[in-house]
């Protein structure tokens, strides 16, 4: 039998000491790493639960937003959303031979049934208002995708809030 003493049991210490502070270092390298990566800007504001996009959009044209938010289970357009429609609309005057697709989103909440029919009233609610500035019907067609094309995948309100949209795209 090994005989126990003062000094072995000092040394097990002293190594289960070492084996803590290995660990709590290794995760605190951990923690700054990934804290590092989730300290990126968002340029994009929740205004109650509808997204304002700045981070997301692209653009038509230049300075031309080629989306538009919409709040939950909802087809009405914001007042950003119609100040872009407008911005579209003067563009759309200005190049009469283009054509556009409007294509409507939703978020993955709901059955898809359900967010394909939202994500057509959601387009045609964003065609009926660039109708109303004088672009012809011919040159606008509707598309809905619901909720099959997510612009971001997560599981949460700012996610589902930049699903809910509708895109102007040009058809040509």
């Amino acid at each position: 039998m090994k005989k126990l003493s003062i000094r072995n049991i000092d040394q097990g210490a002293i190594m289960k000491l070492n084996k803590i502070f290995k660990n709590a270092f290794l995760i605190t390298i951990a923690c700054l790493v990934l804290s590092a990566c989730a300290t990126q800007k968002k340029t994009g504001q929740m205004q109650g639960d509808v997204y304002t996009g700045k981070d997301t959009v692209e653009y038509l044209a230049s300075g031309v937003p080629d989306r538009v938010f919409f709040a939950t289970n909802e087809s009405v357009l914001t007042t950003a959303s119609r100040e872009t429609l407008r911005k579209q609309a003067a563009w759309l005057r200005k190049n009469s031979k283009v054509t556009v697709v409007l294509e409507g989103h939703a978020d993955e909440r709901g059955t898809r049934e359900y967010n394909l029919a939202l994500g057509e009233r959601r387009a045609n609610a964003a065609k009926d208002y660039l109708m109303t500035y004088g672009i012809s019907s011919d040159r606008i067609s509707v598309l809905s995708y619901g909720k099959e094309r997510p612009v971001d995948s997560g599981s949460n309100p700012l996610a589902w809030s930049k699903n809910r949209r509708s895109v102007t795209v040009k058809a040509n």
